[in-house]
């Protein structure tokens, strides 16, 4: 039998409902179902069901629903009469329409929310998941639970974390927000059903670390982080985990925690198995990231060994005293050893869910993925790992064979991951060791016994010197990946000073992206305070680590690099600057990167040799400009200015004066821009000879520029100029000073 897809009978059945006559609905089916009969036969099949299912809902009343052959009475069901007004009620939003969302069928919900698959028809088609109070839960403290859930998440942007599509409030005031629908299964189902091996879990694993440190750094603590709040989805072909429900996020600063998350006193918020002994205590002391830490701790043990450290149904039977207890004193087995407690089919079956043999399973768990888990489960929160980060990056180093942050190294375990990372040298090597030994030996044992020995003493130190070498360089990478982290963490707490002092001390910079926007925060911050050389060490290591050539924000990071490096007074760095920036995006056709690299690079006059080189870029972001100006064209606005800038550059002044009018009639008066369009005008109205009119171009844009600077750099926003772009002004300003106010020369020279 054919196998129709039910999201598109779905569609054809709702656009059915649609039509109210019997003929059209008919014309309809025979012109959709044309040639698939097995469409046709479903779309009917749920289209029979359809009245019993509305008699239901709109009078209470008996219906019957088919369920394959049978059918029951809802009315002779025991108990379930008196339900049904309220049954009613709590589905009444199916059906209808919330905003620009139709609601097609409830799929879950929450301790205060109800989610529904709901269909969104402009200004895209697609389907989506629609959360909304429940009726009766309209305490403050719920609905303010809730407004936290829909802040939270609109703050996420992460390939793993459910995104936020929408928000709003019904007719009735009860609030909702739209996310997108994950068509997925609980994370731990998935691995089982999948049958992964533990290299493949570690790796999901990874993924749900980078999603939560996302949440961690945008100022929200999940504080449910369990296996049916990490859905796994594929998505070309790849599995890709999500985290979804932020309903009971803590947030750790600002208004977030202040208006929404209030916990009354001895009222838990989590899920007992995977709550942090800090949150089960209800003490003074505050919830912090490292809550996140320990539930992630629980999520790594269950993978590995599918228990959790403490079961529920244990956790709970005794009460909550007990439960306080458990969570604060007793010690969960290591992963090894509870797998090896377990005897017959139990282990046998977690054995083939993850494709090993149950001996070899215990030996996978023993050692590095003992002391991680240890570690993220530690009762102390000082003692665990500072980051989600730091966790994933633990779990990598172990699947990369490097030493492991979580355990104190030994020579011997060092030696022995060097081996493990080198175990086709170091056999080779020790086969023509052998061979040469004992070779020679034979050979030559009663002439040169005294020197053979000699010769492997000396070759043995200098192995042992290589190996601790080596150690002690991956030590130190690790270390400084390590400070990384910790800088990144304490960014989020708002404590830049300490971070930039931390990241100071690293010694062996690697590319990635937390490295990036640590880099990045500390060389913004250093420039508003006007430490230009600081910034600029910031900025040259950013670019290094940054290897992303496709990437619009390494164009950002260029063009906070290029004015600061003016700015500190070193004009042969930035001449390096602007030949490695114009070299980077060779080739490129998004306008976005060629007005970006115009702008950066002619910040000081060019040689014919740089214009002639950025001849392409201005023909691509001026083509792009082609026809009638949208006064609404914030991007393009922009594009005008470098496009006004590079005209003047090549001495086309009038040119210039018509690519910055054209800027300033933009709808978006964007301070910043103005004022340096003006600039601009008032250089190439001075080359044009026009004095008058360039002095007055002058005034308007100096007047800008000093009342910006003149409380000190601010950081900016993108409707009234970032602090980069004051800088550019800045910069333009101090040229065109020189050129329209120079001292006039002296009579008769």
């Amino acid at each position: 039998m054919i196998e129709v897809p039910t999201e598109r009978a779905e569609d054809v059945y709702y656009s059915v409902l649609e039509l109210k006559e019997p003929d059209q609905r008919r014309a309809f089916l025979d012109r959709v179902c044309q040639g698939e009969p097995a469409l046709r036969e479903m779309v009917e099949r749920m289209l029979a069901a359809q009245p019993a299912a509305e008699k239901f809902f709109q009078e209470g009343g008996v219906a019957r629903l088919p369920v394959g052959e049978m059918t029951t009475s809802l009315t002779e069901t025991p108990g379930l009469a008196e339900n049904i007004d309220a049954l009613r009620r709590e589905d009444e939003a199916v059906g209808s329409s919330i905003g620009p969302y139709k609601v097609l069928q409830r799929i879950g919900e929450g301790g205060c929310g109800v989610v529904y698959m709901a269909a969104q028809e402009q200004p895209v088609r697609r389907r989506v998941a629609l959360k909304i109070i429940k009726l009766g839960m309209d305490t403050k403290s719920v609905v303010a639970r809730f407004e936290a859930e829909r802040q939270a998440l609109a703050m996420m942007d992460h390939p793993n974390i459910a995104r936020v599509l929408d928000a709003g409030a019904t007719d009735a005031g009860r609030p909702y927000f739209v996310m997108e629908l994950v068509r997925g299964v609980k994370i731990t189902e998935y691995c089982d059903q999948n049958e992964l091996d533990t290299r493949d879990r570690l790796k999901l694993f990874i993924q749900v670390c980078q999603a939560i440190q996302h949440a961690h750094q945008k100022g929200v603590i999940h504080r449910d982080i369990k296996p049916s709040n990490i859905l796994v989805t594929i998505i070309d072909g790849q599995p890709v985990p999500k985290v979804i429900d932020f309903g009971i996020a803590k947030a750790i600063e600002g208004r977030l925690t202040d208006n929404t998350i209030f916990t009354a006193y001895e009222q838990f918020i989590g899920t007992p198995a995977y709550m942090s002994p800090e949150q089960a205590v209800m003490s003074g002391v505050d919830v912090d990231t490292r809550s996140d830490i320990y539930s992630l701790g629980v999520l790594l043990y269950e993978l590995l060994t599918g228990r959790t450290p403490f079961e529920t149904d244990e956790l709970l039977k005794r009460g909550i005293d007990s439960l306080r207890r458990t969570l604060q004193e007793r010690e969960p087995q290591r992963p090894s050893t509870l797998v090896t407690t377990l005897q017959g089919s139990a282990l046998t079956q977690i054995a083939r869910h993850r494709h090993a043999e149950p001996l070899k399973l215990v030996s996978l768990l023993r050692g590095d993925l003992d002391w991680i888990v240890i570690r993220a489960l530690e009762k102390d929160r000082a003692r665990r790992y500072e980051t989600a980060n730091g966790l994933a990056m633990d779990v990598q180093r172990h699947l990369d064979n490097e030493p492991v942050v979580a355990r104190p190294p030994s020579r011997l375990y060092r030696l022995q991951k060097l081996v493990r990372r080198n175990k086709v040298t170091f056999v080779a090597g020790v086969v023509v060791a052998l061979a040469l030994i004992v070779g020679l030996g034979f050979a030559t044992w009663f002439w040169h016994n005294e020197r053979e020995a000699h010769q492997r003493a000396v070759q043995a130190e200098q192995q042992a010197m290589a190996a601790e070498q080596q150690q002690a360089r991956l030590r130190m990478e690790a270390e400084d990946r390590e400070r990384i982290t910790q800088a990144a963490f304490l960014i989020s707490q708002n404590k830049i000073e300490e971070a930039d002092t931390l990241a100071g001390k690293v010694l062996v910079l690697k590319p990635s992206l937390e490295a990036e926007g640590v880099l990045r925060t500390l060389g913004a911050w250093h420039a508003l305070k006007g430490r230009w050389a600081q910034a600029a060490e910031r900025f040259n290591l950013l670019l290094q680590v940054d290897q992303r050539d496709n990437s619009w924000a390494i164009t950002d990071d260029l063009l906070m690099a290029g004015p600061i490096l003016i700015e500190r007074g070193d004009t042969p760095g930035y001449e390096h600057f602007r030949q490695a920036a114009i070299t980077r995006f060779t080739g490129m056709t998004d306008p976005i990167f060629a007005e970006r690299t115009l702008k950066i690079s002619l910040l000081l006059p060019a040689e014919d040799r740089v214009m002639d080189n950025l001849q392409r870029y201005y023909e691509v972001a001026a083509d792009s400009l082609q026809g009638a100006a949208d006064p609404n064209d914030f991007m393009g606005a922009w594009r005008c200015i470098s496009l006004g800038l590079a005209a003047y550059r090549q001495g086309y002044t009038p040119t210039a004066v018509a690519w910055s009018k054209r800027c300033l009639g933009c709808a978006d008066q964007n301070p910043a821009r103005m004022a340096t369009a003006h600039i601009i005008q008032a250089m190439a109205w001075q080359q044009l000879k026009e004095g008058e009119t360039a002095r007055a171009e002058l005034a308007l844009g100096r007047a800008a520029v000093e009342t910006e600077f003149a409380g000190g750099l601010q950081e900016g926003n993108g409707s009234a100029g970032f602090w980069y772009d004051w800088l550019f002004a800045r910069i333009l300003l101090r040229e065109a000073e020189t050129l329209i106010e120079k001292p006039a020369p002296p009579p008769g020279t």
